[in-house]
């Protein structure tokens, strides 16, 4: 079993798009939706319904935040280039206190709090 996909409901397709292709590369455009295949995962955007529209929180149920797994710290010293020549906010690389796994965390257009995490 793995996650097929993963979409996250965002308030500009546009500036969202803009954002996670600074990190993900090219996107896959149709006119229904925008995705990138990660590994065997799919991650699409798509607005949300119109009394859907409110600030996202991860502190309310569902999702906290969304980690993308790498393999080694070379992969996670490439990424955290990528966010800063793209001018993205980023906590730097950290060390998580329980797994002692370096990671780095940044906050998407919207505010949902994404990772890369080893």
């Amino acid at each position: 079993m793995y996650i097929h996909h993963i979409v996250l409901s965002v308030k500009n397709l546009e500036r969202s798009t803009k954002f996670y292709g600074a990190f993900l590369g090219k996107p896959r455009i149709t006119k229904w939706d925008v995705s990138w295949k990660i590994g065997n995962t799919k991650l699409f955007l798509s607005l949300p319904n119109q009394e859907n529209r409110r600030k996202f929180d991860k502190n309310n149920l569902g999702l906290n935040h969304l980690a993308f797994g790498l393999r080694n710290k070379s992969e996670l010293k490439k990424f955290h280039l990528k966010l800063s020549k793209s001018k993205i906010k980023n906590s730097g690389m950290l060390v998580n206190k329980w797994s002692k796994k370096e990671y780095i965390f940044f906050d998407d257009p919207d505010g949902i709090r994404l990772e890369f995490f080893l």
